[in-house]
């Protein structure tokens, strides 16, 4: 197959003929362009999101086109920046006009003219995403590269179009873009680019939160996300917006005994959960996972390096973190912040001789996502050494059948006692109070201790045999 039959068969697909048709109707020259075609090339496969490039409206193309799709399609249409989007089944198409684009100092936001079809790939943000493939009867599926982004493509390399300092500094999420593709495409950034990231890192700061994480959280879901985090941290770009990460890097050394660099052990387990789990918040927990060891680490003359506590420390960090982050508040963060704290309870149970009192307490604490937690915990495991490592395993999967055991025969997870509180009271003669709690909670810890069964009858006995005594006891405190 030639490179002319090889660009034509990216743009087989029946849409770009009602393009083609579109633009020659509104005499607009018109393009494919960006990740369609470098995916394309890369995969020979065809994306389903598609960009489009008229010289001239792209909103007046994409109304163009709809009316000439074989049923009625919604455009959506942003006139503040001159594109629009239509969805026909599963593919996604944007149209903009080329344009040229210029900016000033403290803002990410182009001043933007209508421009060429050179203008508009001279503003692209990578050689590889300035790729173009013509949509127009004389010159149908012919490629438009003014930058060697084939060759780059060849090479597996990362580059800017044009002087990479401007580049970077008119649009700074551009640098952590850089990091995503190098990520996502296992690619190489160009030394003189990856050199002017380091120069301009500090230029993130016009940067909403929210785009800096859009970027950080798609380098997250990729296959390895070590990639991305180590480029992040090598370039500066991680301790502009992550000090608590950076505060993870280092080894301290004293007395002969040192520590492992927590930083680089927090990206072999990221790594290892990845091979797991597609969930981006179970990755986020094992992100997060040791962040409060810079703030919990002592050294002790007999026993060397502790970080005692850490676990607590790390899931008060958490809503902070995601707060200034603009993460998700809600579920996500609770999610995360639950899974830190409870991060080292597995291999704990593993010392304990995996006691069913302490099997329970883990199942009720972590609820649905003990799958989850075990997870994290077997992520954790990153000796070298191994027969550590095979001695971690089976330990843990001791724990795992001890898991399934208990619970199989307690019903322990996300149990609650089964006295309520209104039998409590009715029984007692109580009002709602703090006695009321008390028992409850007796309940509870009796059943995970396992001196009692988690059944209605042992329960209610038991609460009959302790109530008394748990309000007297509480009259004479308040008397």
């Amino acid at each position: 197959m030639t490179k002319n039959q090889i660009y034509t068969k990216a743009i087989s697909n029946h849409i770009f003929q009602i393009i083609q048709k579109a633009g020659e109707k509104l005499n607009m020259p018109v393009y494919v362009i960006g990740g369609y075609v470098r995916d394309f090339l890369l995969k020979n496969q065809v994306s389903k999101d598609i960009d489009i490039v008229a010289i001239g409206s792209g909103i007046k193309i994409a109304q163009e086109v709809a009316r000439q799709l074989p049923r009625i399609h919604k455009i959506n249409i942003y006139k503040n920046f001159g594109t629009a989007m239509l969805k026909t089944n599963d593919t996604i198409v944007e149209f903009v006009g080329a344009r040229k684009e210029s900016y000033n100092s403290n803002s990410r936001k182009p001043v933007v003219e209508n421009g060429t079809m050179e203008d508009d790939q001279k503003r692209r943000d990578f050689t590889i995403n300035a790729l173009a493939i013509s949509l127009n009867k004389n010159d149908w599926g012919k490629l438009i590269d003014p930058f060697n982004g084939m060759e780059d493509l060849h090479m597996k390399i990362i580059r800017t179009p044009l002087d990479p300092d401007i580049t970077f500094s008119d649009d700074p999420l551009r640098m952590i873009r850089a990091i995503r593709f190098a990520s996502q495409l296992k690619f190489k950034i160009h030394p003189e680019t990856i050199e002017a990231v380091k120069r301009n890192k500090n230029r993130i700061k016009i940067l909403s939160k929210e785009r800096i994480i859009d970027e950080f959280n798609k380098i997250m879901l990729h296959d390895k996300p070590s990639i991305g985090l180590h480029l992040l941290f090598e370039t500066g770009l991680l301790h502009e917006f992550f000090p608590e990460l950076i505060k993870l890097h280092g080894v301290e050394e004293n007395d002969g005994k040192t520590h492992k660099d927590n930083f680089y052990h927090t990206l072999e387990v990221v790594d290892n959960i990845a091979q797991k789990s597609d969930n981006l918040w179970l990755r986020w927990a094992a992100l997060l996972h040791d962040i409060g060891k810079p703030a919990t680490k002592r050294y002790h003359d007999k026993n060397g390096w502790s970080f005692h506590g850490h676990e607590f420390v790390g899931s008060k960090m958490v809503p902070k973190i995601f707060k200034r982050l603009k993460l998700p508040l809600g579920q996500p963060m609770e999610y995360v912040k639950k899974l830190v704290l409870l991060s080292s309870r597995p291999i704990a149970l593993i010392e304990a001789d995996v006691t069913d009192s302490a099997v329970r307490r883990l199942l009720f604490e972590a609820g649905n996502d003990i799958e989850d937690l075990m997870l994290l915990s077997e992520s954790d495991i990153t000796t070298k050494n191994k027969k550590k490592l095979q001695q971690y395993r089976n330990n843990l999967q001791l724990v795992r059948q001890k898991l399934t055991e208990v619970e199989a025969r307690d019903k322990i997870r996300n149990f609650q006692p089964p006295v309520s509180g209104e039998e409590i009271i009715q029984y007692f003669n109580l009002k709602p109070s703090k006695p009321v709690g008390l028992i409850k909670e007796a309940i509870k810890e009796a059943i995970l201790e396992g001196k009692i069964k988690n059944n209605y009858h042992d329960a209610l006995t038991y609460m009959k045999k302790i109530g008394p005594e748990i309000i007297n006891k509480f009259i004479k405190s308040t008397s």
